[in-house]
């Protein structure tokens, strides 16, 4: 199963960045033990338009023009579930396990998403009810990944 994290806008260069960066090699490691074959990372650009709507818009459909076909779509929302890593590792087990050809966690703009790619979700995700920058949601969907990953293989990193 391949992992593909879509933002809507530029991950700078910086500590965000190099962080990300090794979250992602370490992910792409330990997944392979468990059928994760890579963690691809699609920047969106930035609608421009004047409208907000448009702009969720714009955003939305070019999220939804790379989700692959029967993918899982989890999207980040401060309004979603807050799942524990242990519950986070086996819904991608079951995914796996299910034959999807890939999991789509998306990030979506500062105008959030639109209400057809919301419903396409089968996982709205939170990480607590605070709002994130997306520069470190992008971080923490990534070190969830490679705690899933040794939760699933057995490693020591995750002490629950």
């Amino acid at each position: 199963m391949r992992i593909l994290i879509t933002a809507v806008g530029r991950l700078k260069q910086g500590p965000e960045r190099e962080l990300a960066a090794n979250y992602r090699k370490r992910a792409e490691a330990i997944g392979r033990s468990f059928g994760l074959r890579e963690i691809e990372i699609v920047e969106i650009r930035e609608s421009r338009a004047q409208d907000v709507e448009r702009r969720r818009t714009e955003e939305s459909i070019a999220i939804a023009n790379i989700i692959p076909e029967r993918a899982v779509v989890a999207i980040l929302d401060e309004r979603g579930e807050n799942l524990d890593s242990t519950a986070l590792a086996a819904l991608l087990q079951q995914w796996r396990s299910e034959d999807r050809p890939a999991a789509c966690f998306i990030i979506g703009g500062a105008d959030g998403l639109s209400q057809s790619l919301r419903e396409r979700a089968k996982l709205k995700l939170a990480f607590g009810a605070a709002t994130w920058p997306h520069q470190l949601v992008r971080v923490m969907v990534l070190e969830q990944l490679y705690r899933a990953g040794t939760i699933l293989a057995g490693h020591p990193y995750h002490r629950a």
